[in-house]
């Protein structure tokens, strides 16, 4: 049920916009972090990494930083990919 905010003194916070895959990865490749408003964990995102002269790695790759800190290369499963609730992360 709808209530207005006048009448509501507690009204919901507002929730990001949310996207597709397609949008995630431009997102990435403007330089910004991205993740699933239905991931479980606190904190959780990914970002697209390009490696400089000094790194092993060769060609970007996406990374995600996961519940308890840590940074670990990322693939997006099938259920990422269709999914529509991708945000942006500051």
């Amino acid at each position: 049920m709808f209530v207005p905010t006048a009448v509501c003194p507690n009204p919901p916070a507002e929730q990001p916009a949310s996207f597709g895959f397609g949008q995630a990865i431009a997102h990435m490749n403007a330089g910004g972090k991205v993740a699933r408003a239905g991931w479980n964990g606190k904190g959780m995102w990914i970002a697209k990494q390009v490696p400089d002269a000094g790194s092993k790695m060769t060609l970007p790759y996406a990374f995600m930083m996961t519940a308890d800190g840590a940074l670990v290369p990322w693939l997006a499963s099938q259920t990422d990919i269709f999914a529509l609730d991708w945000v942006e992360v500051a």
